[in-house]
């Protein structure tokens, strides 16, 4: 027998919990409730005169709901209630087991959070079904090529998602994504030009003999001294993506997008939905860090911009050229790639060997450096990140956050500062989780973008995820996050911030828990 508790004041068992996939339906994750003897759900109620549990089945609830069809989708209702206790499921094939209590104030005053029961990614050594992945090239202009995964392409009535990574990686960080999402939605992931596989297919430059014989960099694109016609006016920058991610969904998606990214990816999804908003259905940031470049934009600030001579455009200056060749021996030495990914990934026990796989093959392509260099030159997007916020909320473009807490680069306080900006944004806080949570904690962020994308494609009526009620979204909270990965049982905590969070209500409970948890380290015996 296994047995779920939670710690709050009246409480929920449940004994010899299981949960499967429903076979059939293109939502093959959906989770429904079991009726058989063999996968019992109990009620535990407290006895408020004595404290004792008194169990009773949840069969009949589920007979007066199905009106004696059998058994129900998880998805289809918010919550059974009975005298001190529920089971409340949210909307994203999951469901909860805690008490009538407020389950948001479980951080702050010690108690344990309510847990939420969501599904694993699929496990194709068990023969559970993922979508399969395929890795294509797009055309986009004259030597340079975009390349970009996808899958669910069968999935034709469900809405479209755009992936867009960070920094130094490509589509290949989306994997977990692909193969789980894919099941359900229409979904792709691209590489940026100048990163992963979008690099030049050519130099861009050419050497001259002198050139060649002198510095012997013939084997190394882009440090030539002679621009190609085709490289003219080429920079690898904010203002490039974004016009590279509007044409990929005008000819190859066709159709408005959910666009989800991370880090950098997060800031160009934003820059874009500012830009085009018809094309976006709603926006997701993962950690998306609010800054990107250093050198003024010249349209936006034209007298600043003449004070720099040089701004990641090819041939690379003489001097330009040494410093990186010096700096990228350090940037792309294996060793420099496995602290990186140490730091930004939280739980080192997280198989990263596949991402590290790919983002040294990608230093070692012949363009890598040059592309390193004109990203690094690059001026800045002609918006800013604040500016880009601005836009899309005059605009009602939904936004949803979803913050590793344990970002070592973007702290929680950038995410913090976005959600004070645009309160009606959805803001859910993992911990533990870094600066990638998509890849740390797949399960986590992929049950919130299904329970998200179904809450703005239903107009509101499916609640958010770990919510029960479809309108109240004003409170904070915290809950657990259980699942299975490789046979063990896992979690996570998930705070959600609600559209009364204020960064000086936030701040003053954390110095009032850490008060707390230092007097409680004093006063121990």
């Amino acid at each position: 027998m296994e047995i779920l508790t939670s710690s709050t004041a009246s409480c929920c068992l449940v004994v010899n919990l299981r949960w499967k996939l429903a076979e059939n339906g293109s939502n093959s994750s959906q989770l429904k409730l079991p009726t058989s003897r063999e996968r019992k759900i109990l009620f535990a109620r407290t006895n408020q005169r004595n404290g004792s549990l008194r169990f009773s089945s949840v069969d009949k609830f589920l007979k007066k709901l199905n009106h004696g069809k059998g058994s129900r989708s998880l998805d289809s209702f918010g919550g059974l209630k009975n005298g001190n206790s529920k089971v409340f499921s949210g909307n994203s094939s999951s469901y909860v087991v805690g008490g009538e209590d407020d389950v948001g104030s479980i951080t702050e005053n010690g108690e344990s959070p309510t847990k939420v029961l969501i599904p694993g990614l699929p496990d194709e050594s068990n023969g559970e079904y993922s979508a399969p992945v395929s890795s294509c090239f797009w055309k986009w202009k004259p030597k340079l090529n975009v390349h970009y995964e996808k899958a669910g392409c069968e999935n034709v009535n469900s809405p479209p998602v755009l992936f867009l990574p960070g920094f130094g990686v490509g589509s290949f960080h989306y994997e977990k994504q692909l193969k789980d999402l894919g099941r359900d939605y229409r979904v792709w992931a691209i590489d940026f030009l100048g990163q992963g596989m979008s690099l030049p297919v050519e130099n861009p430059t050419l050497f001259s003999k002198d050139g060649a014989a002198s510095e012997g960099k013939d084997s190394i694109w882009g440090f030539g001294d002679e621009i190609e016609p085709w490289a003219n006016d080429l920079v690898f920058s904010m203002d490039l993506w974004q016009d590279q991610v509007h044409n990929f969904i005008e000819e190859v998606i066709g159709e408005p997008v959910y666009i989800v990214g991370n880090s950098l990816g997060g800031f160009v999804a934003l820059y874009f939905a500012a830009r085009y908003p018809h094309l976006v259905k709603g926006v997701t940031l993962l950690n998306a860090t609010p800054f990107w470049g250093f050198l003024p934009n010249p349209i936006r600030s034209p007298r600043l911009a003449r004070i720099f001579p040089w701004s990641g455009t090819f041939p690379l200056p003489a001097n330009v050229r040494k410093l990186i060749a010096f700096f990228w021996q350090k940037i792309s030495d294996p060793k420099s790639i496995a602290e990186i990914l140490k730091q930004v990934y939280t739980d080192h026990s997280t198989n990263i060997d596949k991402v590290f796989s790919r983002i040294l093959e990608i230093t070692q392509h012949p363009a890598a450096a040059a592309s390193f260099a004109s990203i690094m030159f690059a001026p800045q997007g002609q918006l800013s990140f604040r500016e880009t916020l601005a836009r899309c909320k005059m605009s009602d473009t939904p936004i949803c956050l979803v913050y590793g807490k344990e970002d070592p680069w973007v702290k929680p306080v950038w995410g913090l500062q976005v959600k004070q900006q645009v309160p009606e944004a959805p803001y859910y806080e993992i911990s533990p989780a870094g600066h990638c949570p998509h890849d740390e904690v797949p399960e986590a962020v992929n049950y919130l973008l299904r329970g998200w994308i179904k809450n703005l494609e239903s107009h509101g009526s499916v609640a958010l995820p770990l919510h029960e009620d479809a309108e109240v979204v004003e409170n904070s909270f915290a809950m657990d996050l259980e699942f299975v990965r490789e046979g063990s049982r896992k979690s996570v905590i998930v705070r959600f911030f609600g559209s009364r969070f204020s960064i000086w209500n936030s701040f003053s409970s954390y110095i009032k828990s850490q008060f707390k948890e230092t007097t409680s380290r004093i006063l121990t015996p």
